[in-house]
């Protein structure tokens, strides 16, 4: 199997390509509108040019939350075709006017012969060339450029913003659609309190990336890959209420899994649909209750509407 390369550094690279240029947080399916045009060229290697971290995050500005970590964003690259991905640090470029991020980043670092981008993308110092200014450059040098315009759901563009309010909202199903793919978090089990297995209901523990957007506090139909296998879960995004919490979490009860203990496993947790809001429970037994009830309704949920084969 094809292993896709990853610089973080401005080495250059051996063959010609076809470069797809954003920051590309969240790979929604406005992002993969763009980067599907380096595609299929032959003679030319699919490869992306983004940065390890939100530009905003270097300009001082906010960006409301990420929406996928470094490493799913290798494996959606991987799976989509691309073959190479610069991840760079934005610091090292940023100072570079739009004629030398051309010549220099473009032509002598990716030997680009095609570059793509998004109709809003910006470049150069401050930001001061748009697409249409990468056109002109990459024109007058012999390149060609593709620039995709706003991929539209519900007569609305397509945005991180949009999507980031509704995983805040647990609209996690509207998400999905246009994002392509659930919402979800890949992170380590941790040990909790017990308390799931003292119900019955064992959960696993995990912690939400740091600078994730955080979605809706609630109960979610989850789907859990552990160990290449995919089970039903439902989770709990919260401060767990009813036992005093005080701190955000997310537990996970599999009511179908039945194999050994997972704590240090990296796990990946999408969630599917938002099932009720976080409550406090009268006791620890009305909520091992409702935990019960939540799973049943997961498993439904996922079988019906998912059409998903469990481990």
């Amino acid at each position: 199997m094809y292993k896709m390369k990853i610089y973080q550094e401005l080495i250059p690279c051996e063959e010609p390509t076809a470069v797809a240029l954003g920051s590309f947080d969240g790979l929604h399916l406005g992002h993969r509108a763009v980067i599907s045009q380096t595609l299929g060229e032959p003679g030319l290697v699919p490869t992306v040019l983004t940065f390890a971290r939100n530009p905003l995050c270097d300009l001082g500005g906010k960006t409301g939350g990420e929406l996928m970590t470094q490493q799913q964003k290798e494996q959606v690259l991987e799976k989509f075709g691309i073959k190479q991905l610069y991840r760079l640090q934005f610091a090292s470029i940023m100072h570079l006017t739009a004629e030398q991020f051309v010549d220099e980043v473009l032509i002598k670092v990716c030997h680009a012969k095609k570059v793509c981008c998004g109709f809003n993308f910006t470049f150069g110092e401050g930001g001061s060339a748009t697409s249409a200014d990468l056109t002109h450059l990459c024109t007058q040098r012999g390149l060609r450029v593709a620039v995709k315009p706003a991929v539209m759901a519900d007569n609305a563009p397509i945005s991180s913003t949009r999507i980031r309010a509704l995983v805040r909202a647990g609209a996690v199903g509207e998400a999905a659609r246009l994002l392509g793919r659930p919402y979800s978090y890949l992170s380590t089990v941790q040990h909790g309190q017990q308390l799931g297995r003292r119900l019955g209901t064992p959960t696993l523990n995990q912690k939400i990336p740091d600078n994730f957007v955080l979605p809706r506090f609630g109960v979610y139909a989850s789907r859990v890959t552990l160990n290449g296998h995919i089970y039903c879960g439902v989770t709990n995004v919260g401060i767990r209420p009813t036992v005093d919490g005080h701190f955000v979490s997310a537990e996970t009860w599999m009511p179908d899994y039945t194999g050994p203990e997972v704590y240090g496993a990296t796990v990946c947790t999408d969630l599917l649909h938002f099932i009720r809001p976080e409550k406090k429970f009268a006791s620890v037994e009305a909520l091992g209750k409702q935990i019960r009830q939540d799973g049943e309704h997961a498993r439904i949920y996922l079988q019906q509407e998912c059409k998903q084969a469990f481990a």
